[in-house]
């Protein structure tokens, strides 16, 4: 069964169009095949054979002022098949010094994973805060202005303005139904070592809490327990949307990376993390009441072709019961071990622990994947 919108192959053809145009566009073909052991809470790929965000790309620049990009991605499991317009937009470098804006479909700015495209990443699938509070990864229709400082070190500077309808799968008819912001800085402690460290803050005004204000009674109390019901279904399920949303997300990132006079081909330590927090859940909601979560994450290339890797993540949640919340935790555990016989490829085994309070399908698992690229891809970022 192919599950996808009647109008996300024309968008994506129409978004290719600028591409085309021109004589030698850059194509990319990403496959990433997998076996799952178990399904786990909030996972993001499903028990079995399965082939996990699957990536064509089409991107054109000209004149080193203007790039055009449009991707398209395949999710394969459980005998369904999934197709997403990922990024469809038109980019102006350059606007003045320093500074480029973006307009169309591409991946928010926030944290520090959120704007790298999941096959760049050390571990099968994206940490749980991500996964719980930005479903997996956000996109949205929007436009962006980013702009580089004038400084001795690193400092971006970026702002986000999108439609809204994606992060929570909802219907907004605001013209801006969410805004972020994002200020990274970073640089080099010597030859060997470098760093970054990144605040983001994303505004999420889909979330419409007053109309809801006047259903706090018997039927309302009723109603509630069945979507809970629901609601534990959706944890176990593959959704693209966040399952946990507020109306103000903050984000707070630091890497640090280590490699030899900086030749990190043959030799490479990457130490990361990410801490979240979500507030103004409902309409009920206090200061006492948000969702938080951080991962941290430690991977270390021994030989060119060899990696190792260990992470952990844990969600704070509170589950909405009529005027009330009940918490939830959740923890994950992974370890990975990775061969890249090309700098194309990737065959990475790993193993995941979770446990929890509150959290019905918790699970471990053993994860198989192999992936491989072919054709012209993007630099990776820091």
């Amino acid at each position: 069964m192919l599950k996808a919108h009647k109008h996300t192959l024309l968008t994506f053809l129409i978004g290719a169009v600028p591409l085309c145009a021109h004589a030698n566009p850059e194509v990319s073909l990403i496959l990433d095949g997998y076996h799952k052991s178990q399904d786990t809470e909030l996972g993001q790929r499903s028990e079995g054979f399965g082939l996990s965000h699957s990536e064509l790309a089409l991107k054109h620049s000209w004149n080193n002022l203007w790039t055009a990009k449009a991707s398209i991605t395949a999710d394969l499991r459980e005998g369904e098949a999934e197709l997403a317009l990922e990024e469809a937009y038109l980019e102006r470098l350059a606007i003045f010094e320093g500074a480029s804006l973006k307009a169309g479909r591409f991946l928010a700015d926030i944290g520090y994973l959120n704007s790298q495209h999941s096959h760049a990443d050390s571990f099968t699938e994206r940490p749980l805060a991500y996964r719980a509070f930005l479903g997996n990864h956000y996109y949205d229709n929007g436009v962006g202005l980013s702009m580089l400082m004038p400084t001795d070190l690193f400092w971006r500077i970026s702002i986000n303005a999108f439609q809204g309808e994606r992060l929570a799968d909802t219907d907004s008819n605001k013209l801006v139904g969410i805004w972020t912001l994002s200020n990274k800085i970073g640089g080099d402690i010597s030859a060997s070592t470098s760093w970054q460290a990144g605040i983001s803050y994303m505004r999420n005004n889909t979330l419409d809490f007053h109309e809801h204000d006047d259903e706090h009674d018997d039927d309302h109390h009723s109603d509630h327990d069945d979507d809970h019901g629901d609601h534990e279904e959706d944890h176990h399920g593959h959704s693209h949307s966040a399952e946990f949303v507020g109306k103000n997300t903050y984000i707070a990132d630091l890497v640090w990376k280590w490699a030899p006079q900086g030749n990190n081909r043959h030799q490479q330590l990457t130490l990361s993390g990410e801490y979240f927090r979500v507030t103004d859940l409902n309409q009920y909601s206090t200061d006492d009441d948000y969702h938080s979560g951080y991962y941290l994450s430690g991977v270390y290339r021994f030989l060119p072709e060899w990696s190792i890797g260990a992470r952990y993540g844990e969600i704070n949640v509170q589950e909405a019961h009529g005027d009330h919340f009940h918490g939830a935790k959740l923890n994950e555990s992974s370890v990975m071990l990775a061969w890249n016989p090309t700098h194309t490829q990737t065959l990475r085994l790993q193993y995941t622990h979770q446990s929890g309070d509150e959290f019905e399908h918790t699970d471990n698992a053993i994860t198989l994947q192999y992936q491989i690229g072919f054709g012209d891809h993007e630099a990776h970022t820091f």
